[in-house]
């Protein structure tokens, strides 16, 4: 195997003259807002929502809260399975780099915060539904998401992600619509009240919580001040103390941005999630952003791109990715990366 599964990653700067890359799902939050009359207007739009947000939470020392801007840039990760130089767009999320102007340098932001993955559309709009067609009242497979978990966490033991990033991501999400969140006593800094999802103590959240599980990711929920609802964060390590206040803000004002754009009636809600929160996408009391986005079109593609991925990915490489996924041995790549990680951290503090 030593020849094969080879990454490459690529980036793309996401500004109001963004044009998708061909490999780009259409599907992806960034993507769709730049296409039809409205794409610049749109992209200069989200990127003013990014950095009022940004200054808004960054707030000391900042008194004309215009200190900081966020540029994005989209990373994209490309597998060769065979390694003949023939690839398919695996993962795909988005880099934050903080300008501050007054001290006139640039600061490293989060890496993740979006999530975006052909594989993951294969198992949602592909294997998922064709599940229950035939056992409508079962669990989903238990091998369901195995394979894509284990592709991310290769990818991010690749000496590839290596060589381009120095810490592990964190993908902000929306909670989902189907639980209860349950507002707690713990309050941090910066990304505000905690909340816990009903059904953690026992194993059981959302589907894409334990999708994310096997990613090597567990989720905490947290509403940052001024927020209407708690966000998702998904991670390994410690949230709350392997990255900085201004690398967990570049998170919140990018993701919490899309989100007040995508679903508005969660989190563009004219008031606060309560103590006990459960979110609708039916919710009515809620303001629109000035930015055009089609989420009809956006639910329709998935199922495209699931197909297309089945065709190009799944199928034609079938025999390798199960050898493969048979003899990968997680539990090793994640003592690895633990280690990588500690080693770092001793060299930034020498």
């Amino acid at each position: 195997m030593s020849k094969q599964f080879i990454y490459s990653i690529s980036s793309i700067r996401f500004d109001e003259n963004y044009q998708p890359a061909d490999s780009t799902r259409l599907t992806t939050n960034f993507a769709n807002l730049a296409r039809g009359e409205s794409r610049q207007e749109n992209l200069r739009k989200t990127l003013t929502m990014i950095n009022n947000r940004f200054n808004d939470l960054a707030h000391w020392d900042n008194p004309t809260a215009d200190r900081y801007s966020v540029e994005v840039d989209i990373i994209s990760a490309d597998l060769d399975i065979k390694g003949n130089g023939h690839t398919f767009p695996v993962i795909e999320t988005l880099k934050t780099t903080i300008i501050d102007h007054k001290e006139n340098k640039r600061i490293d932001g989060m890496i993740g915060n979006s999530f975006s993955s052909y594989v993951r559309d294969y198992d949602f709009s592909i294997v998922l539904p064709e599940h229950f067609a035939n056992h409508p009242k079962s669990a989903p497979p238990e091998e369901f998401g195995d394979l894509h978990g284990k592709l991310f966490q290769h990818l991010l033991n690749s000496d590839a992600y290596k060589a381009n990033f120095n810490k592990q991501p964190v993908i902000c999400l929306s909670v989902s619509s189907s639980k209860t969140y349950h507002r707690t006593g713990n309050q941090h800094p910066v990304l505000g009240i905690e909340y816990r999802q009903d059904g953690c103590a026992l194993n059981k959240g959302s589907l894409t919580d334990e999708y994310f599980s096997k990613m090597g990711l567990t989720v905490r929920y947290f509403m940052p001040a001024n927020s209407a609802a708690p966000l998702a964060f998904y991670f390994s390590g410690d949230l709350l103390t392997d990255y900085t206040d201004l690398e967990l803000i570049s998170a919140i004002s990018t993701m919490e941005t899309f989100q007040k754009i995508y679903r508005p009636e969660i989190y563009n809600a004219n008031s606060t999630a309560a103590q006990i929160y459960q979110p609708s996408l039916k919710y009515q009391d809620y303001s629109l952003t000035q930015i055009v986005y089609d989420r009809a079109e956006r639910s329709q593609m998935a199922v495209t791109q699931g197909k297309l991925t089945e065709d190009e990915f799944i199928n034609p490489y079938q025999d390798i990715l199960e050898e493969w996924a048979a003899s990968y041995d997680v539990a090793s790549e994640i003592v690895q990366r633990e280690a990588a990680q500690k080693e770092m951290a001793k060299k930034k503090a020498a």
